[in-house]
C-alpha cells in the first residue's frame, strides 16, 4: 500500500506527458512501458485512468493513483440553457421513467390516446419517443424512456433533457432496482420528481407501502411533510390521469420554466437513424429559439440544411419553438444522440464548425487507449478467448446501449471484441468483414435483404436478427459460454487401505485391501497416498469380491483391486488408494 504522501490524483483521462510529470519519471520510460504492453502512444496522447493504473503497477512505482473526485459538486451532467429577462414561458418537458413492466408506456398511451405497447417488441420500449399533448389549453412534452437495464445510457440521457420526471411505480410491486436508478438519474439531472403509483386497480396494490419505500430513498410524500407528490393512477381505466397532468402543470408553474425566442434555435438530438429514401434523420428537442425549415444547424461532427421539419407524431411543421420535439432530415452524416444542435448563419460556418469537432473526435479516438484493450493485450498470454462480433442497430442510441451491455459481459477468461458497428441494415460489406474476421453479425431492429441472407447462408456467415434486446444479450451470453474452458469437477468415491500386494509389473498392480470409507467402483480414477504424500495418480480397472468380479464394494468389505499405472509404482501395505471421478462440466456466464 502506498503512503499517503505517494497518492496522486488524476482525472479520467490524462496525457502521457502529464502523467510522466506527476510520476516524476522520464516520459520516454513511460512511453516505453506503454509500448511493451502493446499501446503505441506519444507524449501528447491521452490514456484513461485504468490504463494509467495498470502501467504504474507494471513500473513497480511506490505510488497509488486515485481518481479525482468529481462527485463533490452534484451539478447536472449537462447545464440547461439559461434564459434572459426577455424569455417567455415554455411547455414543461417530462420524462417518464421507472422499472421495466411497471406500465410507463401504457400510461403514456392513456395520456395521448394511442396504443404503442402492441407495437413494441416484447412490450418493452426500445427507444426514447417524444411527443406533445394538450391539457387544459396548455402543452406538455413527454419523453418515454426505455425501462430495460440494457438501456441505461438512453435512460440517463432522457433525464438530462427534462424538467420533470414522472416516476412510474406499480402499486402492487413497489420500488425495484431500475426505480432506484431512475431516482438517481433524476437527482443527477437536477429535476423535480412526481411519482405515478400505477396499477392501483390491481389486486395487491398497496400505496402506503410504496410511500414508505419512497421515504427510504429520501422521497418524502406531501402528506408526510415532504415535497413529493404521489398520483394514484391506472393506465387501464385512466383513473387519476387528469390529476397527474394538473400536477405536472403546477410544478412547471412553480419552476417558472422559460426560454428565449429571439435567439438562434438550439437544442438536443434525442435519437438518430437512417431511413430509406430520406437518409440520416434525427429526433430532436428544441430548447431555445425557433427552428425553421431551410436553416443550417450544426450538431457534433455533422451538419444539416433542415430539409424537412416534422412533428414526431407526423405532419410538417412551419416552425418549432422551445420544448417542441421534432424530426429533422437533411444531415450530411448520422448525428450522435446527446449532441447539442445550434442554428448557424450559412453552410460555410456549418461545415467549418462540424469539421473542427470531427477532427477533435477522431484525434481523441486514436489517442485514447482504453483500459479494456490494454487488459486484453496483457491477458493474451493468459489465453483470453474473444468473441468477434459485428453489431448493427436501427438507431444510434440503441447501438450504444447494445454495445455497452455486451461489453459488460466481459470476464477474465472471455471477452467481446466489436469488429465493427453501425446504424442501418445488414450489408454485403458486413458479410465480407464477418468472413475475414470470423465474426458473428448481430442485428437489432434492422433488416437483412433476402439476397444478403442467402449470401450469408452460402458463405456460412452467422447472421442473427433481434427485435428484443434481452434476447440478443442472452444469445451472446450463450456464445461466450461456449468459449469458456469447461470446469473440471472431481467427486470422491471411497478409500481402500492396502493389506497385501499380489502382482506388480511396470504398468499394472493387483492388490487387496479393506474399504474404510465410501464405496469403490470400477472403472475409476485414484490417487495413491503413503501417509500424507501423494505417490501417483492411477486408474482402477477392476474389483473382485473373493474370486468373483464386482461392480462396487462398500465400506467395511475386503476386496481385490486391479490398477493401471503410468510408470512403476512401489506399492506397500498400509498405503491408501483414494478413488474419485473426474468430469468436465460446461460452464455458462
Amino acid at each position: 500500500m502506498a503512503n499517503t504522501a505517494n497518492i496522486i490524483e488524476i482525472e479520467d483521462m490524462i496525457t502521457v506527458g502529464a502523467l510522466a510529470d506527476k510520476l516524476l519519471i522520464p516520459v520516454t520510460k513511460l512511453i516505453g512501458e506503454l509500448m511493451k504492453n502493446g499501446v503505441m502512444a506519444t507524449v501528447n496522447e491521452r490514456i484513461d485512468f485504468d490504463t494509467a493504473q495498470i502501467i504504474v503497477g507494471e513500473l513497480g512505482l511506490d505510488v497509488e493513483l486515485q481518481r479525482k473526485d468529481t462527485t463533490a459538486e452534484p451539478a447536472p451532467a449537462r447545464v440547461k440553457i439559461a434564459a434572459s429577462d426577455k424569455a417567455e414561458s415554455r411547455p414543461p418537458v417530462v420524462a417518464v421513467m421507472g422499472h421495466v413492466d411497471h406500465g410507463k408506456t401504457s400510461l403514456l398511451d392513456a395520456i395521448r390516446g394511442a396504443n404503442v405497447v402492441k407495437g413494441e417488441a416484447g412490450g418493452i420500449t426500445q427507444h426514447i419517443s417524444a411527443y406533445q399533448i394538450d391539457h387544459k389549453g396548455r402543452k406538455i412534452t413527454f419523453l418515454d424512456t426505455p425501462g430495460h437495464e440494457a438501456f441505461a445510457a438512453i435512460r440517463e440521457h432522457g433525464a438530462q433533457l427534462t424538467d420533470i420526471v414522472i416516476l412510474v411505480v406499480a402499486a402492487d410491486d413497489g420500488i425495484k432496482p431500475q426505480t432506484i436508478e431512475a431516482i438517481r438519474y433524476a437527482r443527477k439531472a437536477g429535476v423535480k420528481i412526481i411519482v405515478a403509483a400505477n396499477k392501483i386497480d390491481k389486486e395487491g396494490a398497496d400505496v402506503n407501502r410504496l410511500k414508505q419505500q419512497l421515504s427510504e430513498h429520501e422521497l418524502l410524500v406531501e402528506e408526510w411533510g415532504g415535497d413529493t407528490f404521489v398520483a394514484e393512477v391506472s393506465a387501464k381505466t385512466k383513473a387519476g390521469i387528469p390529476e397527474l397532468l394538473d400536477m405536472v402543470l403546477l410544478v412547471s408553474d412553480v419552476e417558472e420554466l422559460k426560454a428565449d425566442i429571439d435567439v438562434p434555435a438550439r437544442g438536443l438530438i434525442i435519437e438518430a437513424h437512417v431511413e430509406t429514401g430520406r437518409g440520416p434523420m434525427a429526433h430532436a428537442l428544441v430548447e431555445a429559439g425557433v427552428l425553421k425549415p431551410g436553416q443550417f444547424i450544426v450538431t457534433g461532427s455533422t451538419y444539416a440544411k433542415v430539409r424537412n421539419l416534422d412533428a414526431t407524431t407526423g405532419g410538417a411543421l412551419k416552425e418549432a419553438g422551445p420544448s417542441t420535439p421534432v424530426t429533422i432530415t437533411g444531415f450530411k452524416t448520422l448525428p450522435e444522440f446527446g449532441d447539442e444542435f445550434v442554428v448557424v448563419a450559412d453552410e460555410k460556418i456549418a461545415r467549418q464548425q462540424s469539421g473542427a469537432v470531427l477532427e477533435e473526435r477522431q484525434t481523441a479516438t486514436t489517442r485514447g487507449a482504453s483500459s479494456s484493450e490494454l487488459l486484453r493485450i496483457i491477458n493474451r498470454s493468459n489465453e483470453l478467448q474473444e468473441l468477434n462480433i459485428i453489431v448493427k442497430a436501427d438507431v444510434q442510441g440503441s447501438l450504444t446501449s447494445v454495445i455497452d451491455s455486451l461489453k459488460g459481459l466481459d470476464t477474465a477468461e472471455v471477452a467481446i471484441r466489436v469488429v465493427s458497428s453501425g446504424v442501418g441494415s445488414i450489408t454485403d460489406n458486413d458479410l465480407r468483414l464477418a468472413q475475414t474476421s470470423n465474426a458473428v453479425i448481430y442485428g437489432f431492429n434492422v433488416t437483412a435483404p433476402s439476397n444478403i441472407r442467402q449470401q450469408a447462408s452460402r458463405d456460412k456467415v452467422d447472421l442473427r436478427l433481434y427485435k428484443v434486446i434481452y434476447e440478443l444479450i442472452d444469445d451472446v451470453k450463450i456464445d461466450l459460454g461456449h468459449l469458456l474452458s469447461p470446469e473440471i469437477i472431481e467427486t470422491e468415491l471411497g478409500r481402500l487401505v492396502i493389506r497385501g500386494i499380489f502382482n506388480t509389473t511396470k504398468t499394472a498392480i493387483i492388490a487387496g485391501g479393506e474399504v474404510t470409507k465410501g464405496k469403490l467402483v470400477a472403472p475409476a480414477l485414484a490417487r495413491v497416498y503413503r501417509d500424507k504424500e501423494e505417490l501417483m495418480e492411477v486408474q482402477v480397472t477392476g474389483l473382485k469380491r473373493g474370486p468373483a468380479e464386482a461392480k462396487e464394494i462398500i465400506e467395511g468389505e475386503m476386496c481385490g483391486i486391479s490398477l493401471t499405472t503410468p510408470s512403476r509404482l512401489d506399492l506397500q501395505e498400509g498405503d491408501r488408494i483414494e478413488l474419485f471421478t473426474r468430469e468436465a462440466v460446461k460452464r455458462s456466464l
